[in-house]
């Protein structure tokens, strides 16, 4: 089993249509704080991911915002968690939160979740990580993705065994759970051009 102190968690700046999103959010932010995990997210206030940050901060837990500048006042930076830290870029941002993480899950979101998700998962499959994945699929929402997903392996775009590296759950306290028993695999640091 790895250690899991730290996860980051990649979600809306805007709340969504439906409220059973906030409240996974919550749901998610209780669950990290009952197993004592510091949360790891993009630095804003607004939408779920404030909600986010704001749950678990009301429960005593610890938060780390990562937010570029250029982002910091259109998405409202969020005034009072554990550390906020600013960068220069979105590139920036992405490697500081990667190397804060123990891990990632997904709540629903939009472009930026999936592309935040996406080459967090390429990077494991390169294995230049070798952290547990997540997607929180909430009322299913990503249900249409994950059938796209399957559809990737069946026509060979995608390994089985990368495939399998993300982890999807309905209930945040499920998903943890299998993060906290989460076995590292054997991945070589570099792979040949057959295993990309």
């Amino acid at each position: 089993m790895t250690s899991i102190k730290t996860i980051c968690v990649y979600c809306g700046s805007s709340p969504g249509r439906l409220e059973v999103y906030s409240e996974a959010a919550n749901l998610l932010a209780e669950s990290l704080v009952a197993e004592n995990i510091q949360l790891i997210y993009g630095g804003a206030s607004i939408g779920i991911m404030g909600m986010v940050a704001d749950r678990v901060l009301a429960l005593g837990g610890q938060v780390i915002g990562v937010i570029p500048k250029a982002l910091s006042h259109k998405e409202v930076a969020h005034p009072n968690l554990t550390e906020l830290h600013i960068t220069h870029t979105m590139h920036e941002r992405k490697m500081l939160m990667a190397e804060l993480a123990d891990g990632f899950i997904a709540l629903p979101g939009g472009i930026g979740t999936l592309e935040e998700l996406f080459e967090i998962w390429t990077w494991a499959q390169l294995g230049i990580h070798n952290k547990p994945l997540g997607l929180l699929n909430v009322a299913g929402y990503y249900d249409d993705l994950i059938r796209f997903l399957d559809h990737v392996t069946e026509q060979q775009f995608f390994k089985p065994r990368h495939r399998q590296m993300l982890m999807v759950e309905s209930q945040p306290a499920h998903l943890l759970k299998r993060f906290l028993s989460f076995q590292h695999s054997l991945v070589e640091p570099w792979l040949g051009k057959d295993e990309i």
